[in-house]
């Protein structure tokens, strides 16, 4: 799911940056903010960060006594997406296990489903491993798949969820 949300972040500019004009200091306020939105990837509460929408508001700075940089707190809204237990959503296969299948939805490429919750499905061994049903219904690579999500957690230290998934309801399965 998509989510709007403002967060207030500090945003520090190195003192080589500095000038005494206003406008290059705002740029330079921008651009550093954009930097670090975009090495942040994703939290725990917001999801994974997409987009600075607008810039709200920029404090006034001030100078970090060790280094000259100057720290700027600043308030900004973004747009995040995050995935919620019981959610449904399109994911594409891109990689086929015996155990199960391994799905990306934008950001997210940790989507498991396991063989267990795709009960209809029988796994097809071969070159090409595909999930299979008694109505020739495949789930091969690269085909989308309608699921649910019944489980998410956040891993910390690679700043990315993984999720869990199942077929298990109605107008579940390849699209």
């Amino acid at each position: 799911m998509f989510l709007k949300v403002q967060l207030q972040w500090n945003v520090i500019i190195p003192s080589e940056s500095l000038d005494a004009k206003g406008l290059a200091l705002q740029k330079a306020i921008v651009v550093r903010l954009l930097e670090d939105f975009s090495t942040k990837k994703a939290t725990k509460d917001h999801g994974y960060f997409l987009a600075v929408t607008t810039l709200d508001s920029m404090g006034e700075g001030r100078v970090r006594q060790h280094t000259g940089d100057v720290l700027f707190p600043v308030t900004f809204s973004g747009l995040t997406f995050k995935i919620f237990r019981g959610e449904i959503l399109e994911a594409t296969v891109h990689k086929i296990l015996k155990h199960g299948v391994f799905l990306r939805c934008g950001p997210v490429e940790n989507i498991y489903l396991s063989y267990q919750k795709m009960t209809d499905y029988r796994y097809v061994p071969g070159e090409n491993p595909i999930f299979m049903n008694e109505k020739m219904s495949k789930i091969e690579k690269d085909v989308a798949v309608r699921l649910m999500v019944i489980g998410t957690k956040y891993m910390e230290a690679e700043r990315e969820f993984q999720t869990v998934a199942s077929l298990e309801g109605d107008f579940l399965g390849p699209v």
